[in-house]
């Protein structure tokens, strides 16, 4: 499954959209009041994708394993040292709330983390690479 996003910006607008397959979605994200960009960052984004995708997973598996959940909170973080360096100290905590027993909400917990794409992703150090679009 191909997962794509796209930031259209000028004096005109901005346009977010993702696109999961064939599914396409428009997203609401403000540009800078300067007009130049997005008002949210792209660290603010990376750190959103870690706990959707973590948010997103802990109903997965909870699904998976019978482990029934009335609510998740999930708050990931990072520290970006300066222009042009990597993020440091990547780190995220989630709760869940569930009538389970603490000892599968762990298993949950851990089960999750194991197969977090978006982490696994970070984790495994994906190379990105610019691609230039022909003139």
């Amino acid at each position: 499954m191909q997962i794509t996003a796209i930031v259209t910006n000028s004096a005109a607008g901005h346009d977010v959209t993702v696109r999961t397959g064939n599914s396409v979605q428009p997203l609401r994200v403000p540009p800078k009041s300067a007009g130049k960009g997005s008002a949210i960052n792209g660290g603010e984004f990376l750190m959103l994708a870690l706990a959707t995708c973590y948010c997103n997973d802990l109903y997965r598996e909870a699904e998976r394993l019978g482990v029934p959940i009335d609510g998740v909170e999930v708050e990931a973080s990072a520290e970006f040292p300066g222009v042009g360096l990597a993020a440091t100290n990547i780190t995220y905590r989630a709760s869940v709330s569930s009538p389970a027993a603490h000892s599968v909400l762990a298993r949950l917990l851990c089960e999750t983390d194991a197969v977090a794409e978006v982490h696994n992703t970070v984790r495994a150090g994906v190379p990105v690479e610019l691609v230039r679009r022909q003139a």
